[in-house]
């Protein structure tokens, strides 16, 4: 499983990685893994005010489908359209072209509340 130091990650398996008020989420390779063949990616939360925890998308996989968590309070400024046509760069490149939506943060204070990879890597057990 691939964990990148630098980001930040929820238990509900979304990672997160800040550039000043800007956050830019996507689901883990854990997550990812547990979908499998992720075959739709959907967002309708461009330019809402979405509140830490609400569901801001979902993804469907062959599978199932699972609904995706907000990490951090605040205005979804872009969802990554180039999932629309290749939703399966979720499964390929989940922290690099697989993002879904950037945010700009409202309450800075939530990305405490975020969990570092090692505190990830004990949720997943891995």
């Amino acid at each position: 499983m691939t964990l990148p130091e630098e980001l930040k990650y929820t238990k509900d398996h979304e990672w997160v990685r800040i550039e000043g008020n800007i956050a830019t989420v996507g689901i883990t390779d854990f997550a990812q893994r547990e979908l499998g063949d992720i075959v739709f990616v959907e967002i309708e939360t461009e330019g809402e005010s979405v509140e830490h925890g609400e569901i801001f998308g979902t993804v469907e996989a062959v599978k199932t489908v699972s609904d995706l968590f907000m990490p951090l309070t605040g205005t979804v400024s872009e969802v990554n359209e180039d999932l629309e046509s290749e939703p399966e760069l979720v499964n390929s490149d989940p922290y690099g072209k697989g993002w879904m939506i950037k945010i700009t943060i409202e309450d800075e204070s939530e990305i405490d509340n975020l969990l570092s990879a090692a505190e990830y890597k004990e949720v997943t057990g891995q």
